[in-house]
């Protein structure tokens, strides 16, 4: 038996961008061909980027997607390609066609919609009811798309229906447990059907999703073949054996390091990048205070965009420690950014003074800390407006998930990159950048005074973070119990965890649900990431 040679774009295609993703599909198709594949397979809705949501609602957009559909088959001049597009026959369907010499050969439409998570496919879409399969090269090959692996049925009928290989192409968002799922849904698809898979998935930031490409080969028999890298732009080539059904990897790239942190930090650094660019901004500012959020933010920023794009910006008040304005220009320096100090005493106190016939009889207390906060958010957006330079959010999603943040203070910003992301992790992944980025004549990009110093918000003499919230491990223990895990109290009590603790966490979570509301995009990257993900309402009797 002749054997099949395939190519996978693992590719990024944006959202709304018809026109621009059919050019790279032709290039890639034409790069594909020279390689000597005789199919080449684009990511889920190629054409129209994912998720367009509404969108698919204009139908100048589906018009759009048909034309350069068309144009696209056109061109496949000895190649076969299978695209994502939406297909629209009265109703609108996820689909994946087949084109071939000049013309769309057949047409396959999405048969599991997910209405989950961050999907919602049955708001846009209809389902179809059968698995194409169609013969190339002599291979009958099962066309899938995304949700129909996850399911048992549809990879069942592809091969009922003589599928030797089902090529699935997705648009599968990365978080911190994706991989290990998706290789034991596959694994399990294989084993069922006796079908190799070769999986193919998007890559790209899209708002506040990521996408990971990491496509994976499976044999017949289950077994991993090979694993694309995380977060790489690739055109992978393979070969497929319709005697053994087993995928062979031609000169796939190899991750220097496939530790979750190096994952996640990719994951992170794309999030931003794509944000950025995508959206056209020349670069990005952010309020530098020495600690190891804003640090941690400022490694992602340069390491996404390069430093000529960065701004960091100190702010010091009174309460401003010598260690936190050394720590942040030791921080400025080694990256190389724009910096500057700013002091914003004066301009606090003139609040104050403003406000102090207002406030008669009445004693200091949190008001005047968040107006320190609030001082700062407004310096850092008049730097944006006048620079014309986006401003990032430093704030983590333990802070974001209790409301130890300040409504149009520290929270101001229109990208958050680390919002997903616990107090935790933001520890882990400052000492892996240290590691990774660490030289023999070049100093590591986070000074070690800051990972190390008691995190504070710095808005009165001596203060720390734990003098309002628990110790970080138990309160990210608490909240991933509760937020990624759904336990209940009872249940997180159970697990070891004091019960005060536990119900003032909770009532804080619960609490500041009117926050997050207002709080900015930011990459998604955990298993319940607050914003389009995990959505409950602000006024609720539920405790």
């Amino acid at each position: 038996m002749a054997k099949l040679r395939l190519a996978l774009a693992q590719h990024d295609f944006p959202v709304g961008a018809v026109a621009a993703n059919a050019a790279r599909a032709a290039q890639l198709m034409a790069q594909a061909r020279e390689g000597g594949a005789e199919l080449v397979a684009f990511p889920e809705l190629t054409l129209s980027g994912y998720p367009p949501e509404d969108l698919l609602l204009r139908p100048s957009f589906l018009a759009a997607c048909d034309s350069e559909l068309a144009a696209l088959a056109a061109a496949t001049n000895g190649i076969a390609a299978l695209v994502g597009h939406p297909h629209s026959e009265g109703e609108v369907f996820n689909a994946a066609s087949l084109l071939r010499e000049g013309q769309v050969e057949c047409t396959a439409h999405k048969q599991a919609l997910p209405n989950y998570g961050v999907f919602d496919d049955k708001r846009y879409f209809r389902p179809g009811h059968d698995s194409v399969v169609a013969a190339i090269a002599g291979v009958s090959v099962g066309l899938l798309i995304c949700e129909d692996v996850w399911q048992p049925e549809p990879a069942a009928r592809a091969a009922a229906a003589g599928a030797q290989l089902i090529v699935v192409i997705n648009a599968s968002p990365w978080d911190d447990h994706k991989q290990g799922e998706r290789e034991a849904v596959l694994t399990a698809r294989a084993r069922e059907t006796g079908c190799a898979i070769a999986y193919l998935n998007l890559v790209g930031g899209q708002d506040e999703v990521v996408y990971d490409g990491a496509s994976i080969l499976v044999n017949g028999d289950g077994s991993i073949a090979a694993r694309a890298p995380a977060f790489v732009d690739a055109l992978l080539q393979a070969e497929f054996d319709p005697a053994t059904r087993a995928l062979t990897p031609i000169d796939w790239p190899v991750p220097a390091d496939s530790s979750m942190e190096a994952t996640l930090y990719a994951a992170l650094v794309r999030g931003v990048r794509d944000y950025i660019d995508k959206n056209r901004f020349e670069g990005v500012l952010l309020g530098l205070s020495g600690g190891i959020d804003s640090a941690l933010t400022l490694a992602l920023a340069v390491d996404a965009l390069g430093a000529e794009r960065v701004t960091a910006v100190m702010m010091p008040t009174r309460y401003t420690s010598e260690l936190s304005l050394d720590g942040a220009r030791m921080q400025a320096e080694r990256l190389g950014v724009d910096y500057h100090v700013i002091p914003i005493e004066a301009t606090y106190q003139s609040f104050v003074d403003a406000l102090t016939p207002a406030f008669a009889g009445k004693p200091a207390d949190t008001t005047e800390e968040n107006l320190q906060s609030r001082t700062r958010g407004v310096m850092l957006m008049a730097l944006s407006n006048k620079h014309g330079r986006l401003l990032l959010a430093t704030g983590n999603k333990s802070e974001m998930a209790v409301g130890y943040a300040t409504l149009y203070g520290d929270m101001c910003g229109a990208y958050a990159p680390l919002k997903d992301v616990y107090k935790t992790v933001v520890y882990r992944l400052a000492r892996w950048r240290n590691a990774a980025g660490a030289g023999v004549s070049r100093p590591t990009p986070i000074p070690e005074e800051v990972i190390d110093r008691p995190p504070s918000a710095e808005l009165r003499e001596n203060q720390t973070d734990q003098d309002s919230l628990p110790p970080y491990d138990e309160l990210d223990a608490i909240l991933a119990g509760f937020i990624e895990g759904e336990q209940s109290q009872a249940e997180l009590v159970a697990a070891g965890h004091d019960a005060a603790t536990v119900q003032r966490v909770v009532r804080l979570v619960l609490l500041n649900e009117f926050k997050r509301r207002q709080s900015a995009p930011g990459p998604r990257v955990t298993t319940r990431a607050f914003g389009r993900e995990r959505r409950y309402p602000i006024t609720s009797g539920w405790r």
